[in-house]
């Protein structure tokens, strides 16, 4: 069960719809699906929400120490309420994988991720559950602070943010389990529609 769910990201008006900015995006979502409201936590360093629910809270956290001391904030409140690393998912941008593509999983590397960098070594540990959220990549490994810290363009605006709503459908699975049927839902391809013609004719079979 997930007690404690982190959006990374950067604080300020000029990162708000940066790619680096996608887990704040996705908690934005969650404490709205939730019907929770975000606000500034001195102590724990970052705007907070507490969801009061049968089994216990569940925090909503943004830190607001920017990227690279997201540990900061994510283990003062772990620590104080007692939140094992196997109870948190935080939710960041991937830049190993596409737009429109996203990935759960528990523990692993930081592949250069700062934010995750810092939350590892805050924690003592890698085992946290990730949502992984594609931003795409630069094609330049030396191009991907710059990337990250700009705007998609319009299309992969709008993949990440199809990415965003889907896995939000999935909210109620990611916080109660099993983590199994999470991710089937969170990984399995989106349908497509199937084009209908404005004449509402039937289309036409496809050349052989």
């Amino acid at each position: 069960m997930i007690r404690l769910i982190v959006g990374l990201g950067n604080p300020g008006t000029e990162y708000e719809r940066t790619r680096h900015n996608v887990g704040f995006w996705w908690v934005d979502g969650a404490a709205r699906k939730l019907g929770a409201s975000l606000k500034h936590d001195r102590a724990y360093h970052g705007l907070l929400a507490r969801v009061n629910r049968a089994d216990g809270p569940l925090y909503l956290l943004e830190p607001q120490t920017y990227m690279n001391l997201s540990g900061k904030s994510v283990a003062a409140l772990a620590r104080f309420f007692k939140i094992a690393p196997q109870d948190v998912l935080v939710v960041h941008d991937e830049i190993d994988l596409p737009p429109g593509q996203m990935k759960v999983k528990l523990g692993g590397g930081v592949a250069g991720h700062n934010g995750l960098k810092d939350l590892q070594a805050q924690l003592g540990t890698a085992d946290f559950w990730r949502l992984r959220i594609g931003v795409g990549h630069p094609g330049n490994r030396d191009e991907v602070a710059d990337w990250v810290l700009r705007k998609p363009s319009p299309e992969q605006r709008e993949l990440i943010e199809s990415c965003v709503e889907r896995s939000l459908d999935a909210l109620d699975l990611l916080i109660d389990g099993p983590m199994e049927r999470a991710m089937m839902k969170i990984h399995a391809k989106p349908k497509v529609a199937a084009a209908t013609p404005v004449n509402g004719a039937a289309p036409a079979a496809p050349a052989k």
